[in-house]
């Protein structure tokens, strides 16, 4: 029997105990302050209906081609999640008796099959806090003072950058950008910073 070559898949990495104590040290860090401030708390499968997860790029966005898809015994579309707002959202939806505004934070493992590189692993650790069931920018400014507060436990400095989706709305409206490539005219921005300006030409 020939000898097996051990090696993790591509795009994953192992935290041995001394990188693991200190992630669930900052991890703990984080959470506290998401709990005093009155955030529960969530937790969701990492299998999702795949339905479910094309449904928020109506089926047509780059991050679907990153899906890992999969199928069960019963020949059901699965997926893993590709970040934690997708099974929040269904979460809301099959619980319409919460009392709103609903607050939560969740932190957990999330999947894209997408390019390797050393700063992109195709699976990583995401860490929400999210206000939903009020229009009140009271909710906005509190997330900005909870980022602000875990940045100052972590003793890390920090600049916090601001967007607002309707601010981007408008700027596509005024660019006369049609509305069906608004949301590749909003995944492209989101990429300027991220790779080279010519593949973005």
């Amino acid at each position: 029997m020939a000898k097996m070559e051990l090696m993790n898949a591509k795009g994953t990495h192992d935290f041995g105990p001394e990188e693991k104590i200190l992630r669930d040290k900052i991890e703990h860090i984080i959470t506290a302050v998401f709990r005093l401030h009155g955030f529960p708390p969530l937790e969701t499968p990492v299998l999702e209906r795949f339905d479910l997860l094309a449904s928020k790029y109506a089926g047509g966005a780059e991050i679907l081609k990153e899906t890992f898809k999969l199928y069960d015994q019963g020949k059901r579309e699965l997926g893993l999640r590709y970040d934690l707002t997708v099974p929040f959202c269904r979460f809301i939806g099959m619980n319409p008796s919460l009392k709103m505004p609903f607050k939560r934070y969740q932190v957990g493992s999330v999947y894209r099959d997408g390019p390797v590189a050393s700063d992109r692993l195709r699976t990583f650790t995401q860490c929400d806090a999210d206000v939903v069931g009020t229009k009140s920018m009271s909710a906005d400014a509190e997330c900005l003072m909870i980022a602000e507060a875990v940045f100052k436990r972590l003793k890390i400095k920090a600049q916090l950058e601001i967007n607002n989706r309707k601010f981007l709305d408008g700027l596509l409206d005024d660019l006369e950008v049609p509305k069906e490539k608004w949301i590749d005219a909003i995944l492209i921005i989101d990429k300027i910073k991220k790779v080279d300006q010519k593949k973005i030409e």
